[in-house]
């Protein structure tokens, strides 16, 4: 099947000041055939999470107050999971199994009861981006809007936070996260590392305590911590 043309519609715009800093680059001819891809996906079926939920990232952390960026790779792709944060699925649907290691981990590492729910919008209202690298997905099929452009986006959300003079704390876990880690100027920001926390690499990320490790990098950039409890 050929590449959708170039989306000539409307193009959506950014919430929560996001748009000042990315909206030339929702303008550019790349992103056009992003966009023009997802509406044809739309067009076939199911694609989550919902259009109005694409960029709720965005909104939950507004740009002047991120202070954590944790990066994911692929939206929920099982119905009424994605809602636009990376690892968190809306109240009422299961947490999954990387959301569930992560709160045995914080259950270990802060000593915070896991909630009855896998919604994590609580963190981002503190300025934690919750940002997956692919944005989309088709229902029911992992990773089927890998390398159709939104790499290329979320590359351009680091690059703006990269260049802002307050310093930010990125939290990259498993190798995939952590090839975004070139693009971090460390002299300014604060990069944290850890495994991945679905089931593959578990064992090592188990025990690492990751969440003491973003505390401790927030407070040394000069922010409160964070107040993990949902």
């Amino acid at each position: 099947m050929p590449d959708p043309a170039p989306w000539t519609g409307p193009l959506p715009r950014l919430p929560g000041g996001w748009h000042e800093v990315l909206g030339p680059h929702l303008e550019s001819s790349w992103f056009r055939q992003l966009w023009g891809f997802v509406q044809a996906e739309r067009a076939g079926g199911p694609v989550f999470p919902p259009e109005a939920e694409v960029f709720a990232a965005f909104e939950h952390a507004p740009y002047d107050r991120v202070k954590l960026v944790l990066i994911g790779q692929d939206p929920y792709h099982d119905d009424g999971q994605a809602h636009g944060l990376c690892f968190s699925v809306k109240h009422g649907v299961d947490a999954p199994p990387s959301l569930k290691n992560m709160y045995k981990e914080l259950a270990t590492d802060r000593g915070i009861a896991p909630p009855s729910h896998g919604n994590l919008e609580a963190w981002a209202r503190q300025g934690a981006l919750l940002l997956n690298a692919v944005l989309t997905v088709r229902a029911h099929t992992p990773n089927s809007h890998k390398d159709r452009g939104w790499e290329r986006f979320t590359d351009r959300v680091i690059d703006v936070l990269n260049a802002s003079s307050q310093k930010v704390v990125f939290a990259l876990w498993g190798a995939y996260a952590q090839k975004k880690g070139k693009r971090i100027d460390t002299s300014k920001h604060v990069v944290v590392t850890a495994a991945h926390p679905s089931p593959l690499s578990a064992k090592q990320f188990l025990g690492s305590k990751p969440f003491t490790a973003i505390d401790d990098a927030l407070v040394a950039a000069g922010h409160a911590p964070m107040r993990w409890e949902l």
